[in-house]
């Protein structure tokens, strides 16, 4: 690493040897010139004459050196540029003593390295090498970026025990395969590198991202699995509880620091059992668990919590109903409502003994687990509960309304708000789990007008609705429309 003081000028030593023996050149030329016209009888006259002549000399030539040397210095285009092969190594290497710290910061190739991006097409790159953490290490790693015409975006530093874990943004020429910058990078010393496309979402840096991450889940309690996703990329979610729906213990937990095995870890959740990330493909960082870690830890201090926003509807026949979210506080109400609901369509909901149904209420309505929208008469009673579940990468929606309260249009105003909220979410698709002879969840689902899959499995019916590029249906804090 280059200190600031050492990145000044470079110092040349072939010119002070032409300085010095230049000097000494001067001092025997005068030395003859001495002892020539020393012994005339105007010998001593011409001898001031040359002192005042070289003393003149001399000081017009100290005037020139300091004008010049303020001078701005020239560029690399410019007469006169420095075309040192080193200049690239110099220069990046003081952008390795300014990010080995950890923190993100935005990188450009050296110049000198290679051409500048041309005008054409270029795409997006996440990549991420592990590299020896030594000076000029990711010096080389920029000049064979910047031999391919790759621009650095941002960059990251994952400190390791041995070695350092670079993540970058890059843009690069669409004409440029990812095989060909994984070759580029592992030449340049770059170690267990892997790469993907990313989109324009990927460009916000670091830090801002990871405050609207914890903005979010400060605001809602379901955010959290969802923060976690987005801050770690594609992984595999799963919230274990200590008890399990049958009321035993399931002995799942973590320690207060939490667990970190490579591509597995292990947090405690607040609520309650233990919060496991996986994510085969690429190995978590330190950094990374920490910054996890956090957010885990800034949901358990603010506890539960839930957005307590009411939205007003106007069915047909005039009544009024209001969605909202609910949470654990609706569980003896939503008890009350499978007391008011026939075998049938319980049986239709929960896919087993009847006398079951109530054991699942707690888990469905903790915030942990996913969403929860509640539909509640004028008079406050709860007649319709619709869930948004997080089931590992994938996620499930599933409905319930009350038998008085079917055919209605209930069903669909909530399976439709369900699939904002998991668009919202940025889940790419949803699916539930029924029979064929539930027709209004296959009614309600087709009405979604979304492309449906749909697997027939052992009896039981799967509908998957893909929600890619699906535009997010908008909800005024207060609607009243008729259904």
């Amino acid at each position: 690493m280059t200190s600031a003081k050492s990145a000044r000028r470079p110092h040349h030593w072939r010119r002070d040897l032409i300085e010095l023996a230049a000097l000494f050149t001067a001092v025997a030329v005068a030395d003859a010139i001495a002892n020539l016209i020393g012994h005339q009888p105007d010998g001593p006259y011409l001898l001031v004459a040359s002192a005042v002549a070289l003393t003149a000399t001399a000081t017009f030539h100290t005037w020139w050196a300091r004008r010049h040397s303020h001078a701005p210095p020239p560029t690399a285009d410019g007469p006169g540029a420095d075309h040192d092969s080193s200049a690239p190594d110099r220069s990046t290497d003081r952008l390795t003593a300014a990010t080995r710290t950890g923190a993100a910061a935005p990188v450009t190739a050296p110049a000198a390295a290679g051409p500048a991006l041309s005008a054409g097409e270029t795409v997006l790159w996440r990549m991420r090498t592990t590299v020896r953490d030594t000076p000029g290490s990711l010096a080389a790693l920029c000049i064979a970026l910047a031999r391919h015409r790759v621009d650095i975006l941002t960059l990251q530093t994952h400190p390791l025990a041995e070695g350092t874990v670079d993540e970058f943004l890059l843009r690069a020429p669409a004409t440029l395969q990812a095989q060909q910058l994984s070759r580029a990078i592992s030449a340049a010393g770059g170690s267990s590198t892997w790469i993907e496309r990313a989109d324009a979402h990927d460009l916000v840096d670091a830090p801002t991202r990871i405050l609207g991450l914890a903005t979010r889940t400060a605001l809602d309690a379901a955010e959290l699995p969802l923060a976690l996703r987005q801050l770690l990329g594609r992984c595999t979610i799963h919230s274990l509880p200590a008890v399990s729906i049958s009321g035993r213990a399931t002995g799942e937990t973590a320690p207060v620091e939490g667990v970190l095995e490579e591509t597995v870890m292990r947090l405690r959740d607040p609520s309650g059992g233990a919060i496991t990330i996986e994510r085969p493909y690429l190995p978590f960082t330190p950094t990374e668990f920490a910054r996890a870690r956090a957010l885990v830890e800034l949901d358990a201090r603010l506890g539960p919590r839930v957005p307590g926003s009411e939205h007003v509807l106007t069915l047909p026949e005039g009544n009024e109903i209001t969605v909202r979210r609910a949470d654990q506080s609706d569980l003896a109400a939503a008890r009350a409502m499978h007391d008011r609901c026939s075998d049938q369509t319980l049986r239709l909901r929960y896919h087993g003994p009847v006398h079951d149904a109530d054991r699942y209420l707690d888990h469905l309505l903790s915030p942990r687990f996913g969403r929860t929208l509640a539909v509640q008469t004028a008079s406050g009673r709860l007649v319709a509960l619709g869930h948004l579940l997080w089931d590992g990468d994938e996620t499930e929606v599933a409905l319930l309304v009350e038998d008085d309260w079917q055919r209605r249009g209930i069903g669909s105003e909530l399976l439709g708000r369900l699939v904002t909220l998991a668009i919202e979410a940025g889940c790419e698709s949803v699916y539930a789990v029924t029979q064929a002879s539930n027709t209004g969840m296959v009614a309600a689902m087709r009405a979604l007008a979304l492309p449906l899959d749909y697997q027939i499995e052992e009896g039981t019916l799967v509908i998957t609705a893909r929600l890619e590029a699906t535009p997010v249906r908008s909800l005024p804090p207060y609607e009243q429309a008729g259904r």
